[in-house]
């Protein structure tokens, strides 16, 4: 049986969270956007003033949480170390390291063994989930363990062949996430407990995939959403109970992109089939349906997921940057950009972080392809992995981009002038 130890390194004041704060996987709302307003409409030839740049958090493909003062990741070190970090936003230096347990799913083909989520700030606590499916939630000021959960021990849950790779949602009072698995595809806890509210089995006990949950409110329910190994799926948010499926996008290995939703739509990318799927949630005798509006190739599909800005998607496909029509799937345009690349927005302008190094800043619009600005980043890590790429997305908070490539954390003066 796995001892679960928990010693923080280091302590500190309690975090404060604010309005300019990036809490959790995607920003503030899981969708990519940032509400902050003052940055910089046009980099300078080299890109933003490099604030500082650290090289010693160790591996990791996840994204960062920035709150209360706090840069919060996951890191690994080798196969038998996984742990979450706590940095100072003014210089990047540690506060505070707390061991979560093992890397999950060593004996990987290809190989990437590593830390994959991305922590969730909530008040006081970090929620984080480790990719041997070590979920915990932590004092966000030491470090120390107030709850934790083992996924496949408490929950019989099945990983995908990468390990979890979840951000765990933290929504109200409850703390969302997949262990996958015929018994509790999907979980609610009591989020200051970690007791158990309700388990969702899915019909046909899909294994999880690589995505994260989101909230929504469609087809008169709010529910759950998540990208499982065979399709995407809906649970009631209250109860657990399975609404629905899609599995034409869930046909791919590994499916990693969160999906995005709005007035009852819910978009999703099938990346081995080059294309992307739109459904429209349906209420009828208290019954949701999700019916297929189109499945389109051509579409936002990479791993850095999609932006949905005034009823047009911006994320990147093998090619490049695209611009679609979200309830039509038409593509408008589309641009070599700095090639794959995960996606934000913010005052705007989209900031891309390119699988090979490359940020660029774009404006957003619909007629065609307008950068503003883009530079490389400097001193980059060495591989860990052969043929691992810049996965991480970026963050944005208090007018300054975080970027993550392994051990490596760049902050940017993103903030624009007088």
């Amino acid at each position: 049986m796995k001892t679960f130890l928990l010693v923080a390194i280091g302590v500190g004041v309690v975090p404060v969270a604010s309005a300019a704060d990036w809490p959790q996987w995607r920003g503030p709302q899981r969708d990519g956007i940032s509400k902050e307003t003052g940055l910089l409409g046009e980099w300078p030839k080299d890109g933003p003033k490099l604030a500082w740049k650290i090289d010693d958090v160790d591996a990791g493909y996840g994204a960062v949480s920035v709150a209360g003062g706090r840069v919060y990741l996951v890191s690994s070190k080798g196969l038998d170390e996984e742990f979450a970090v706590a940095l100072d936003t003014k210089d990047g230096k540690r506060v505070w390291s707390a061991p979560l347990g093992k890397v999950g799913n060593p004996k990987q083909v290809p190989s990437y063994p590593c830390a994959r989520s991305t922590p969730t700030m909530d008040g006081d606590s970090i929620y984080v989930l480790s990719s041997d499916g070590d979920l915990a939630c932590l004092d966000a000021s030491t470090g120390k363990a107030k709850w934790h959960k083992n996924l496949r021990k408490d929950f019989g849950g099945q990983p995908g062949f990468w390990a979890y790779a979840e951000s765990p949602l933290i929504d109200g009072e409850v703390c969302v996430c997949t262990p996958g698995g015929k018994d509790a595809t999907l979980v609610a806890l009591n989020k200051k407990s970690g007791e158990v509210i309700w388990k969702s089995p899915v019909p046909g006990g899909d294994a999880a995939g690589y995505a994260s949950v989101i909230p929504v409110e469609a087809g008169g329910t709010k529910q759950y959403v998540q990208f499982l190994a065979k399709g995407v799926v809906g649970v009631d948010a209250k109860t657990g109970k399975f609404l629905w499926r899609y599995d034409e996008t869930g046909k791919g290995p590994a499916n990693m992109a969160t999906p995005v939703a709005h007035d009852n739509y819910v978009y999703t990318p099938a990346a081995r089939m080059g294309g992307g799927g739109l459904v429209k949630l349906k209420l009828a005798d208290d019954k949701v349906t999700a019916e297929q509006v189109y499945f389109e190739r051509g579409l936002p599909i990479t791993i850095g997921g999609s932006v949905l800005l005034d009823g047009h998607l911006y994320g990147t496909t093998t090619d490049g940057l695209v611009c679609a029509e979200f309830t039509a799937g038409k593509v408008k345009w589309k641009d070599k950009a700095i090639g794959p690349a995960s996606v934000i927005y913010a005052d705007g302008r989209l900031y891309l972080h390119g699988e090979n190094g490359d940020v660029a800043l774009v404006e957003p619009s619909q007629e065609k392809y307008v950068e503003k600005g883009r530079f490389t980043k400097p001193d980059r890590p060495q591989q860990v992995n052969p043929g691992e790429k810049s996965w991480a997305y970026p963050a944005l908070a208090d007018g300054r981009l975080y970027l993550r490539e392994q051990g490596t954390i760049w902050c940017y003066d993103v903030k624009g002038g007088k």
